[in-house]
């Protein structure tokens, strides 16, 4: 059940703060739930991790399907990934949920600190 909480909490605080922040925006989202919800383990980094990396491929794939990937392709070319733009979005969503996972540890960690559970 906590875990759910916190993939539902790092998500609606991911798209909320991504309106008004820059990228980094998953990232304070991630470190919010780390702080908020207690998880154990590798699910600390995973849950975070797998919030954000779906929120930005859709969302990647939402910004680009108008335009039938124009602009996927070219940026896909220029990281030498042959314009392939499912590679593209995988590698998109892969660097958001590492920003999100490594601040939701990060949260996780300064909960500890601060003495709000007991080890």
């Amino acid at each position: 059940m906590k875990k759910l909480t916190n993939f539902i909490l790092t998500l609606v605080l991911g798209i909320t703060f991504s309106m008004f922040l820059p990228w980094w925006a998953v990232m304070l989202a991630g470190f919010i739930s780390g702080a908020i919800v207690r998880l154990r383990k590798a699910a600390v980094f995973f849950v975070p991790f797998l919030a954000i990396a779906l929120f930005w491929i859709v969302n990647a794939w939402l910004l680009s399907n108008p335009n039938d990937f124009i602009l996927a392709r070219k940026i896909a070319t220029l990281f030498f990934l042959n314009g392939n733009v499912v590679l593209l979005l995988l590698i998109t969503g892969l660097l958001g949920g590492i920003a999100a996972g490594v601040a939701a540890v990060f949260g996780n960690q300064c909960r500890l600190m601060m003495g709000k559970e007991n080890r």
